[in-house]
């Protein structure tokens, strides 16, 4: 028999017939797409199909870098070094980052070394030591293990412990929050509704709405205050301007006189001494004579749009409760889907109305106001000494004091009013630093009142180890100390390196927490984890200043608008213009002003970007860590230093949100 035969033997052999295949032909009988796989024609086409995927897979990729790289040439050629940014990046914290950075490149450098020349330093005795590099390497390692990584662990388990505890305050303020919605509590109220006929049983209401420079959004502003259902000889409105733009103050008083001739009690108030940036505002306009007649105040920025019904979900919460000083209701975003940062912001703003607001409200009748879109009876601002200028946040103020004397709070989630979160990384930097240092101001201040006041004990240790301390100082200080400055020391110092569950798992839990009162925006669950550590130098830059009473905490910038509308608004401003067009005064020097406008013409502004140096320097210093961990093949570490770094460089370039003009 042939070697490469194949027999069939049958036992019953009738009317069947042995055949023999050689070894060859029986492959191509027996197996016949075996056969067709190995034929060099299809063998060839389908290498390439293969060739052809994989280069329309690089064209892609190489057409992804080229664009990026394309865009952030021209943001670099358009940007200029911060000039706010300028001073405070030569400060303190900026040269500790530039002394780590450097420091952290030369290690890695020798780190470098020390992998390439293969030094096992743990099998080499003092006498075989070659080199002064080789001697310094192993000096530096007993030095490290005996001194600085006792150091470095015991300042890590310290931010550990801080982040654990606040991680447990924002689990439990969740769990609180499934308890609500699972027992439906809601703030309800007591009594009945105020008689629709008789317009004297409802109480007389003041609605302020402070601006300065805003030219964007003034209209939308006054028209919707203007457009709120209540009647007209119970509601007066204050337009506080503090603009000082004479041609914008000119085009506010012809919007103020343009509702008044329709009907609407309403006044426009300037002042000539502007001091206390908002808070000065809003004192200044409760110091009217008129004031006293009034029983309660609803405040709204100017790029709030309430409900027309917003007056009746909230004034009666007060009927048949007297202690109720404060009712606040929710914000809603018109432009939370217009850029990656502001889906960013919406997450984070969702879970503090959501989660933090609502929760304190049901459980402690207490939270901070939002200086806006709230109702306060007037008796509560003046039994708590009023409006002070004495911080940048006047809001939480003025709520602290009067947490102090009694006073209780309400939020309501189900209203919501339309507003703008700011669309250029500049502007939200600007803003959180404000609210970041303002507690800190206000909590040096408020200390002794909270340790003297009557309220209780308990009271007293969720004012002063909640409200302020963890979510107001601890949070910004471990944010930043063991995710920009620890994690990156580890890498260097492998005696003190941060377990996975620190850096990845208990971060992703609580990120996936935050992110729950906004279901749609879980997509963003790692981009939101990176961008709030990135954040974390902004914060912790203005928690220190506030804490210290450095100079750029009194700092007070109004943020940028941009006058967006939702569709229902567009629509409502088109019919509205349609019937001003009917009423509007043909005099000859609106007409005169008409056509001035016209023959102007509009100046092309340049848009550009800003280069923030701490971030610029932080992105340095974890891809340099990304580097070392690289070499001691770390893994999650890699990973989290590599894409936190990218995200330190992208902020750092200013290459999130929208140019400024």
């Amino acid at each position: 028999m042939a070697p490469n035969s194949v027999v069939v033997t049958i036992e019953k052999p009738n009317n069947i017939s042995l055949v023999e295949l050689n070894g060859s032909e029986s492959e191509s009988l027996l197996f016949p797409e075996k056969q067709k796989a190995v034929s060099p024609k299809q063998f060839t086409w389908f290498l390439f199909l293969k060739a052809q995927r994989a280069f329309s897979c690089l064209s892609w990729l190489a057409m992804a870098f080229k664009t990026t790289f394309v865009s952030a040439k021209k943001r670099i050629e358009l940007s200029d070094v911060n000039e706010e940014e300028g001073p405070r990046s030569r400060g303190r914290l900026y040269r500790f980052i530039k002394a780590f950075l450097f420091i952290s490149i030369a290690a890695l450098v020798i780190e470098v070394v020390a992998y390439f020349q293969k030094w096992n330093l743990n099998l080499i005795q003092p006498w075989e030591v070659q080199g002064l590099v080789q001697w310094s390497y192993m000096a530096w390692l007993s030095f490290r293990v005996d001194y600085v990584a006792p150091l470095v662990i015991t300042l890590s388990n310290f931010c550990v412990v801080l982040f654990l505890i606040q991680s447990l305050d924002r689990f439990i303020l969740c769990v609180g929050c499934f308890w609500i919605k699972y027992k439906n509590l809601k703030p309800k109220i007591d009594g009945a509704a105020y008689d629709v006929e008789d317009s004297a049983s409802f109480p007389m209401v003041l609605v302020q709405i402070p601006m300065c420079n805003e030219r964007e959004v003034y209209e939308t502003s006054i028209a919707a205050a203007c457009q709120l259902d209540w009647p007209k000889d119970r509601i007066l409105i204050q337009v506080l301007d503090d603009s000082d733009d004479g041609n914008l103050q000119l085009l506010i008083q012809d919007e103020v006189s343009d509702w008044r001739q329709k009907g609407v009690n309403i006044v426009y108030r300037h002042r000539l001494i502007r001091t206390g940036y908002k808070a000065g505002n809003l004192k200044s306009a409760m110091s009217c004579d008129y004031v006293k007649d009034y029983e309660f105040v609803a405040i709204f920025d100017a790029d709030f749009q309430p409900n027309s019904d917003f007056l009746k979900q909230t004034i009666p919460h007060f009927k048949g409760n007297p202690e109720l000083g404060l009712v606040q209701a929710r914000w809603s975003f018109v432009n939370k889907d217009e850029n990656l940062l502001t889906r960013l912001q919406n997450i984070n703003l969702c879970f503090h109305f959501e989660v933090e607001q609502q929760v304190n409200g049901v459980f402690l009748n207490f939270f901070g106001f939002n200086g806006t879109a709230g109702v306060w009876r007037i008796k509560a601002l003046e039994d708590s000494g009023g409006w002070l200028e004495r911080t940048t946040v006047e809001d939480m103020d003025i709520a602290v004091r009067a947490h102090l004397n009694g006073w209780k709070f309400i939020f309501l989630n189900d209203v919501k009013v339309l507003c703008e979160l700011p669309e250029s990384y500049e502007a939200y930097k600007k803003q959180q630093h404000r609210w970041h240092s303002g507690p800190m101001q206000l909590f040096r201040l408020c200390l002794p009142a909270i340790l003297t006041s009557k309220i209780s004990i308990l009271k007293k240790a969720n004012l002063i180890f909640l409200f302020f301390l963890l979510r107001k100082l601890i949070l910004p200080f471990y944010s930043f100390t063991l995710f920009c400055i620890i994690l990156p020391l580890t890498m260097f110092i492998p005696e003190s390196e941060l377990p996975i569950w620190v850096i990845c798992y208990v971060p992703i839990f609580m990120s996936l927490l935050n992110i729950l009162p906004s279901p749609k925006s879980f997509p963003f669950l790692v981009p939101y984890l990176l961008f709030e550590n990135t954040m974390s130098v902004t914060k912790f830059n203005a928690m220190v200043s506030g804490l210290f009473q450095l100079g750029s905490a009194y700092e007070w910038v109004v943020t940028k608008k941009t006058g967006r509308s939702s569709e229902s608004d567009l629509l409502a401003l088109a019919e509205r213009e349609e019937k001003m067009q009917l009423h509007r005064r043909n005099s000859e020097s609106g007409l005169e002003l008409l056509s001035k406008l016209k023959e102007e013409k509009i100046p092309v502004t340049r848009k550009r970007n800003r280069l923030y140096r701490k971030e610029l320097a932080l992105a340095f210093l974890l891809l340099t860590a990304a580097a070392r961990s690289l070499l001691s093949a770390h893994g999650v570490h890699f990973y989290f230093l590599l894409f936190q770094g990218l995200s330190f460089l992208v902020m750092g370039l200013d290459l999130i949100g929208e140019q400024v003009s």
